[in-house]
């Protein structure tokens, strides 16, 4: 340390200096730079006292200055607080910072030193040669004329004053381990280490309700300083063994009253644990350790331990009644702010299980689908509606959807999981995409019906919603959607771009504003790319939503038709996304590939008596060719009489019959232009009408109705 320096009075780190001259008792000051007295006074004070800043002879207040490439070049750290922070002149400033404050620091430094404007009382945290660390406030000025660089001052936080910035600090994240490693850096002030261990259902976010006596499992949620451990011990993200969990949770419970425990030295940890394996897991180093064990404790009748904190020190520094009683306060005053965690990591928890199982889980045989999701923030709060799926119908064909609901959190993501459920049953039951958004839209309006009670405080009004149905047959996607960015295509021959779709207003708008869906066909012959995505993709603030739209294309056209697909998919997705998104990304690729020209085959039959006869002849023959087994062949010819029977004589104009041979089934579809719905009913014994469904009911794995612009196609599956 150099304090020699001729001090100039128009200097903030001379007249710091000069006070310093003034208070600090005589004899404290360091010896000049590089005489023989200076190392021995170093290594004489190498202890840190166990809390410097209650003691009224010494002081807390020292100075740094710096050039404009942030290196020392004065410094006045005698005081005794500051013992063990290794600076030397001509060094970077920022190596007396935890690595995670670097860039920040940094950034401040630099702000000071180009705008000239102070930056005042920044709770920082300096590393001191021995790995512990030292809490003060930092305070950043410019120099002044005619000197450049900065003035830094540090002033070590007394007790207190540390107690409540602590807590200010911890409360700030909504996430576990974050609120978990906040509070084990605080508790470094009173120690050499410290650990944070947890109730496993706490960390995983579940109800906390059992006595503290049955939960024995405690994984390690932070640790503090950040170094390299001794082989066996516990790291955070590791369980604690399960001897050293029941030793710790009677230790913090006895009497039944959970409470602080202090074991003084070594020798004392050992007998207490017993075995050379928890020595290993649990003691942080071979040197003499006295450690102090204080229960996080969540108040109730009886309260609840959510876990424990360890704050550990060479035995050398014994903690005393006051610094015990420090260390329950904070963590006494930090515990509800762990089980506010708890509470978002398990709301947290249960989004992303309702978003993973709306995720595509696999595309089947005739496309081939992968999907990606990113929240834009980890914790709960930050986890939104979006929402992607596809999944086959039973007719042969495969719905996709993607949705985005406004909001984030439980309860975006509870109406994302209805209005994902509900589009996936009406679409099954045949309805048309343009037929489904009618009915999501009336599901937006009635949850945002305050007289219904079901908002709760939340407004799905201006969700969006995109569904695209793929027909393997022909080869064709039909498409609605309520206000959602258009899907992009990728044909193997054609152009690459945006669909033409035209705009519509969002889910739940007014009645006034309500227009009939449109529905929109187009070609997607195999091999061809379709991707569909939610704003976050592409909305950038650095640039137009066009032009993100058509980085998006540009990157799905460069997706091979060997690549893997969910592969490709995480490729696009890192190319287009934004550094730093604001909202949710979600992105479902959908490859195209449909039958084959030889499995699928379709007649054109008049509306007359002898159809099905017709239709049984054509039938026979292409079963035949397909070499079907004889049972599944009668089966098949049975059911397709029995739907164009029926056809012929309720409906009129040309009938439509189309077999299709798929994975392990026969499919048989016979469309006509009648809107009477077929159903099973049950009849009297004698009764004719409607013997036909049921015998298509016997026969078949599943049988529906799906509507089209000019009637409607009755479908039947026969297994093979």
């Amino acid at each position: 340390m150099d304090a020699t320096s001729s001090p100039s009075s128009s200097s903030p780190f001379d007249m710091v200096s000069s006070a310093l001259g003034q208070y600090i008792p005589r004899g404290g000051a360091a010896a000049p730079a590089g005489s023989a007295d200076s190392q021995d006074d170093r290594t004489a004070r190498q202890r840190v006292p166990a809390d410097p800043a209650s003691r009224p002879q010494e002081q807390i207040l020292g100075a740094v200055n710096l050039d404009r490439d942030l290196r020392i070049t004065r410094c006045n750290l005698d005081a005794p607080v500051f013992v063990g922070l290794d600076v030397v002149t001509g060094s970077p400033f920022v190596d007396l910072l935890p690595s995670g404050d670097v860039p920040t620091v940094t950034r401040r430094l630099r702000q000071v030193l180009e705008t000239g404007e102070p930056h005042v009382a920044r709770v920082q945290r300096l590393r001191r040669s021995d790995g512990s660390e030292l809490v003060v406030s930092m305070s950043i000025l410019a120099a002044a004329a005619p000197q450049e660089g900065l003035t830094v001052t540090l002033i070590a936080m007394a007790r207190r004053l540390h107690l409540y910035a602590a807590e200010t600090a911890i409360g700030t994240s909504l996430d576990i381990g974050e609120t978990a490693q906040s509070l084990a850096e605080s508790l470094l002030a009173w120690g050499d280490v410290a650990a944070i261990d947890l109730d496993f259902a706490v960390w995983t976010g579940e109800g906390v309700t059992e006595q503290p006596q049955v939960r024995i499992r405690l994984r390690r949620a932070a640790l503090v300083p950040d170094r390299a451990w001794p082989d066996g011990y516990v790291t955070p993200g590791d369980d604690l063994p399960s001897d050293a969990s029941r030793l710790l949770s009677q230790a913090i419970q006895r009497d039944d009253a959970a409470q602080a425990i202090v074991i003084p030295d070594r020798e004392a940890i050992e007998r207490t644990l017993g075995s050379p394996q928890l020595v290993r897991a649990l003691v942080p180093g071979d040197r003499a350790a006295a450690v102090a064990c204080i229960p996080l404790v969540l108040d109730g009748t009886p309260p609840v331990v959510l876990g424990v904190a360890e704050v550990w020190r060479r035995a050398d520094r014994p903690f005393d009644d006051n610094e015990l009683l420090d260390l329950q306060e904070l963590v006494a005053r930090t515990s509800h702010h762990v089980d506010l965690a708890r509470q978002h990591q398990r709301e947290h928890m249960q989004v992303l299980a309702l978003q993973r199982r709306l995720l595509p889980r696999t595309g089947g045989d005739t496309i081939e689908t992968a999907s990606v999701y990113q929240p834009a923030t980890p914790d709960s709060a930050g986890v939104g509606g979006d929402w992607v799926n596809s999944f086959p119908l039973p007719d042969g064909r495969t719905a996709l959807v993607v949705g985005d609901v406004v909001g984030h959190g439980l309860g975006a993501a509870a109406t994302m999981g209805q209005l994902s459920m509900e589009a996936r049953a009406l679409l099954s039951a045949g309805l048309a995409p343009d037929e489904v958004l009618e009915h999501l839209d009336e599901t937006v309006a009635l949850l945002d019906d305050a007289e219904s009670g079901l908002t709760a405080g939340y407004s799905a009004l201006g969700s969006t919603c995109c569904i695209a149905v793929y027909d393997p047959v022909s080869h064709q996607v039909t498409l609605s959607s309520a206000g959602h960015l258009p899907p992009v295509l990728v044909t193997p021959d054609g152009p690459a771009g945006p669909l033409e779709v035209r705009p519509h207003p969002s889910l739940g708008a007014e009645f006034a504003l309500r227009e009939p869906f449109d529905v929109h066909a187009f070609a997607a012959p195999p091999g061809s790319l379709l991707a569909l995505y939610t704003d976050g993709l592409v909305e950038d603030p650095a640039v137009s939503i066009d032009e993100g739209i058509g980085r998006l294309t540009d990157a799905v056209s460069t997706v091979h038709p060997w690549d893997a697909l969910q592969q490709a998919a995480r490729r696009v997705v890192a190319a287009v996304a934004p550094g730093h998104p604001r909202d949710d990304v979600t992105l479902l690729l959908a490859r195209m590939i449909g039958y084959r020209k030889g499995d699928t085959v379709t007649w054109r039959l008049a509306a007359r008596d002898d159809a099905a006869a017709r239709a049984r002849t054509l039938v026979s023959a292409m079963l035949e060719q397909w070499r079907i087994r004889e049972d599944t062949r009668d089966s098949v010819l049975l059911v397709a009489s029995e739907l164009v029977a029926n056809a012929a004589r309720f409906a009129r104009g040309p009938i439509t019959v189309r077999l299709i041979r798929a994975g392990h089934g026969l499919l048989c579809e016979v469309g006509d232009t009648g809107n009477g719905r077929p159903r099973l009913s049950r009849n009297a014994l004698l009764d004719d009408g409607g013997r036909g469904l049921h015998v298509v009911h016997r026969l078949t794995t599943r049988w529906g109705v799906r509507w089209t612009d000019t009637g409607k196609v009755v479908w039947a599956a026969v297994a093979r």
